[in-house]
C-alpha cells in the first residue's frame, strides 16, 4: 500500500532533523549541488529506485557473470554435459540478468530500511530513501518506539548520504564494486563437477535439483569467482569497513543525545544486520561486500583507536583527501595510518 501522507510528511521532517545533526557533527556537507530530498516509499517503489540506480553495477555483473558459464572449449561435441552446458551458456545471460535485477532487488525490498541497507553509492543527487513499512514492522516486532526508530533510520541514512557523497570515497568504492562485479570468470571444471550428477532425464525431480543447486551461493560463487577478485577484496573490504566504522561513531554521539531508546534501537538494528540469512548473504556476497560482525567490529575498532590516538579532530580528517583513505593494513592499525598522514609532503 502507499504511504499515508501523515506518515511521509512526518519521516521528512525527521529528515531535516537529521541533515542538521549530521552536518554538525561530520563537517561533511550533506548535499552536493542541491537541497536535500527525501523519497518516502513503499516497497515496490524503492525496488523501482534501486533498480534505476544500481543499473551500472547490475549491467556489469551480469555480462561478468553470464561469461562464466560458457561451455567448455574441450567437451566433445556428442557429449550429454556439453549440450547441457552450451544450452546453458545461451540462456545464463537474460537469466542472470533477471537474477540480479528482479530477486536480488525484490529480496532486498522485503528487508531494507533505507537506501544505504547495503554500502553502495547511489546516484549524485538521490534523494534519502526510507522504506517505511519495514521500519515500521520492524518497530513492532522489536517492541521499539516508532518515532524513535524513524529518527534512528534518518539520521542513518543521512550519514551514508554524507559519507558516500564525498567525491573521492564514492569514485573508490564504485570502481572497486564494478571491477569486482567484472571480474567472474569461468572455471568449466568446477561447474561441471556440479552440475555433472544430475540426471535431466529425470524430469520435474532432476530440474528440481538443478534449480536448487543454481540458487546455491556456494555453488554459483565457487564456481565463477576468480583470482582478480580475490585481489580486490582486501581492499573493498577495508573501504567498506572505514564508511561503516565511522559512521557507527557519528551515530553513536548524534543519537546518545538526541533519541530517548537510542541504545536499545542500535542493539537491535545491528544485531539484525550481522543476522542475516543465506540469501542476504548471497547478495552481499555477489556485490563483494564482507559485512559480518567481524568486518563491522573492525571499522569500529578502527574509528575508536583514531579517536583515542587522535581525538574526535583526527577522525574527521578521515574523508577530508583522497590520500587519507586507509590501506588494509592501517585498518587494522590506526596508529600507522595517523603516522602516515602526518608525514611531511
Amino acid at each position: 500500500p502507499n504511504i499515508d501522507p501523515v506518515d511521509r510528511i512526518a519521516v521528512e521532517e525527521l529528515v531535516r532533523v537529521a541533515e542538521l545533526q549530521v552536518a554538525a557533527a561530520t563537517d561533511l556537507p550533506v548535499t552536493r549541488g542541491g537541497a536535500l530530498t527525501s523519497e518516502v516509499g513503499n516497497r515496490g517503489q524503492w525496488a523501482d529506485r534501486t533498480i534505476d540506480d544500481y543499473k551500472p553495477l547490475f549491467e556489469t555483473l551480469s555480462g561478468s557473470m553470464a561469461s562464466g558459464f560458457a561451455p567448455p572449449d574441450d567437451l566433445p561435441s556428442d557429449d550429454p554435459m556439453a549440450a547441457m552446458m552450451a544450452g546453458l551458456g545461451q540462456m545464463m545471460g537474460p537469466m542472470m540478468l533477471g537474477m540480479t535485477t528482479g530477486s536480488m532487488v525484490g529480496h532486498l525490498a522485503r528487508r531494507a530500511l533505507g537506501g544505504h541497507d547495503l554500502p553502495v553509492p547511489r546516484p549524485v543527487g538521490s534523494p534519502v530513501l526510507v522504506l517505511l513499512r519495514n521500519v515500521d514492522e520492524f518497530g513492532v516486532e522489536w517492541s521499539l518506539d516508532r518515532d524513535d526508530l524513524r529518527l534512528w533510520v534518518c539520521l542513518h541514512e543521512v550519514a551514508h548520504h554524507a559519507v558516500l557523497g564525498v567525491p573521492h570515497v564514492r569514485d573508490r568504492l564504485t570502481d572497486l564494486l564494478h571491477r569486482h562485479a567484472g571480474a567472474f570468470e569461468s572455471d568449466p571444471e568446477a561447474l561441471e563437477q556440479r552440475l555433472g550428477g544430475f540426471d535431466l532425464a529425470a524430469g520435474p525431480e532432476g530440474l528440481a535439483d538443478l534449480q536448487a543447486t543454481l540458487g546455491d551461493p556456494d555453488a554459483i560463487l565457487g564456481a565463477v569467482r576468480s583470482p582478480a577478485q580475490e585481489a580486490i577484496q582486501p581492499e573493498l573490504t577495508a573501504l567498506v569497513a572505514t564508511v561503516t566504522g565511522y559512521i557507527d561513531h557519528v551515530m553513536d554521539g548524534i543519537g546518545t543525545n538526541l533519541i530517548g531508546s537510542y541504545s536499545m534501537i542500535t542493539e537491535a538494528l545491528r544485531r539484525r544486520r550481522v543476522e542475516a540469512d543465506q540469501s542476504d548473504r548471497f547478495v552481499e556476497r555477489i556485490l563483494g561486500l564482507e559485512l559480518d560482525r567481524d568486518q563491522y567490529d573492525r571499522g569500529s575498532t578502527f574509528a575508536a583507536g583514531i579517536v583515542e590516538r587522535a581525538g574526535e579532530d583526527g577522525l574527521q580528517r578521515l574523508f577530508s583527501d583522497p590520500d587519507h583513505l586507509p590501506t588494509p593494513t592501517e585498518v587494522d592499525a590506526p596508529g600507522l595510518w595517523l603516522a602516515r598522514i602526518d608525514l611531511p609532503e
